[in-house]
């Protein structure tokens, strides 16, 4: 058997491990650098444009990011939280994009507004009161909101054609909001990636063993699908960014910290339109109110996309049941999953999440007619001809131990990490990938702390991320210079 030393192993071909990767060779580029990825190429799974949302989601159009408390104000602290993460992320595309690292902007990210839409007069007032709370904050101070069909109309047309002129609507929006196409944008970085010394990425090469050494430091059996060929890698950081395979391989690890963990599987479906003069007619992204009972990552929304880079109209997600762990995963990747040190927890969220699973298999079996009537609340003039139905990408919930014994459903990612610091994984969804390289700042100093206080990395950080170790949320000033920056260099405004 071939032994490959490494000093770190990126487990999966996602936007997350090629951030990593990209971060670790700007930061050191003696660092030998190994990425497997079971798919015959990265970014397949839930990376991939039609498996993610590729909204950008920075806080403007996702309502579920401001939820309504009991007294009726409107909680914005998860907005601007990620919206600052997003800025995070949009600093370091722009410094790569400055050292033709990275292609062309439009290649991977396109100015699309991003808009919230609401009907009905209680989620007017909702809307409304989100808007006085969230432009009050530098971060969000050019957001637009209306009520008038006029405007309305300007803004998004396809939505509010032929339209009852009686029914209570409004919207906000924002401008300079974006579309990523997290495929293309992976793919370029590890592109990149490849054409750099002590960098290796080896593909249909699934991880078939994973364990700690007397050493501190890790060994892992990868079997390549194409030749049968085994390789032991043996690195001193191990990062687990395999989307909906990074559980089980943290339950594999055996570390304390993954203790108690679970996963819910939750599958998507967009319905698409490629119809050009239907997908010029509308460019944007427009969010609505998830359904009671739904999930976060089901929010709906008519969504402008530029996958690969052809143009497309997406509705949706419509979320379903499964027991796949990753789109080209098994069905009995669920039952895998269940340790004698998760199973509590995930009893107590079966148990209390009845509605929520009774919710998505309704949606699985949906007629191709209730979607498209679903999606007449954002484009009444739809019709069902112009629309096909495409599976889109797993997401796997997270499942933790709750103060008390039980178990708790997570809508968010975590960063799971080794108290020595050796070994990191992501788990969970949404916001994901937008705030990739937040979270990969996190994993740096969680598993890297020495090497981040040294001068060298600071001052390299902040050529990366200029407003690294700084609160774009506290500080005005520092946010207004950074996204200038952004927004011009990636041809935002």
């Amino acid at each position: 058997m071939a032994v490959r030393q490494a000093d770190v192993v990126l487990v999966g071909g996602g936007v997350m491990s090629a951030t990593l990767g990209m971060m670790l060779r700007q930061l050191d580029p003696s660092l030998d650098i190994v990425m497997v990825e079971r798919l015959d190429h990265v970014a397949h799974e839930s990376t991939d444009g039609w498996n993610n949302a590729g909204t950008g989601h920075a806080g403007y159009c996702e309502l579920n990011y401001t939820p309504e408390t009991d007294d009726g104000d409107v909680a914005i602290e998860r907005a601007l939280n990620i919206n600052a993460q997003f800025e995070l992320s949009l600093q370091l595309w722009s410094y790569l994009v400055e050292q033709g690292i990275l292609p062309e902007p439009n290649n991977f990210i396109n100015q699309t507004p991003h808009q919230s839409f609401v009907w009905g007069e209680d989620n007017v007032k909702f809307l409304k009161r989100r808007w006085e709370r969230l432009k009050a904050h530098h971060l969000f101070q050019e957001m637009e909101y209306t009520e008038s069909f006029e405007k309305l109309e300007e803004w998004m047309p396809l939505v509010v054609q032929n339209r009852d002129h009686g029914q209570k609507v409004a919207a906000t929006r924002i401008q300079h909001g974006a579309d990523v196409d997290f495929g293309s944008l992976t793919r370029s970085m590890v592109k990149w990636l490849e054409t750099q010394p002590n960098f290796e990425l080896m593909l249909n090469s699934p991880v078939t063993y994973l364990d700690q050494l007397d050493n501190g430091s890790w060994a892992l059996r990868v079997k390549n699908q194409k030749t049968g060929e085994t390789t032991k890698l043996e690195a001193n950081f191990v990062f687990l960014g395999a989307g909906g395979g990074a559980l089980p391989l943290l339950q594999k690890s055996g570390i304390d910290e993954a203790r108690g963990y679970g996963g819910f599987p939750v599958s998507g479906q967009w319905l698409v339109c490629q119809k050009p003069e239907i997908v010029k007619a509308h460019n944007s992204k427009v969010y609505g109110k998830a359904p009671i009972g739904a999930p976060p990552m089901s929010v709906p929304h008519l969504d402008t996309r530029i996958i690969n880079g052809k143009p497309a109209l997406l509705f949706g997600p419509f979320a379903g049941f499964t027991t796949r762990f990753l789109k080209q995963g098994s069905i009995f990747d669920l039952f895998g999953s269940v340790k004698a040190n998760n199973l509590k927890p995930m009893l107590s969220v079966s148990k209390n999440n009845m509605d929520l699973t009774r919710y998505l298999i309704g949606e699985v079996f949906q007629s191709h007619k209730a979607r498209v009537n679903a999606l007449r609340n954002f484009f009444p003039d739809a019709k069902e001809e112009d629309w096909t139905l495409q599976m889109a990408g797993q997401r796997v919930q997270i499942i933790k131990e709750a103060p008390g014994g039980g178990g708790k459903l997570e809508f968010g990612t975590e960063i799971v990490a080794a108290k020595d610091g050796s070994l990191a994984a992501l788990l969970g969804a949404s916001p994901g990938a937008s705030t990739a390289v937040n979270a990969m700042i996190d994993v740096l100093e969680r598993c890297f702390p020495e090497k981040v206080k040294t001068e060298q990395w600071q001052e390299r950080m902040r050529e990366l991320v200029p407003s690294y170790g700084q609160s774009l949320v506290d500080d005005a000033e520092l946010l207004h210079k950074v996204r200038e920056r952004t927004l011009s260099t990636l041809k935002l405004r």
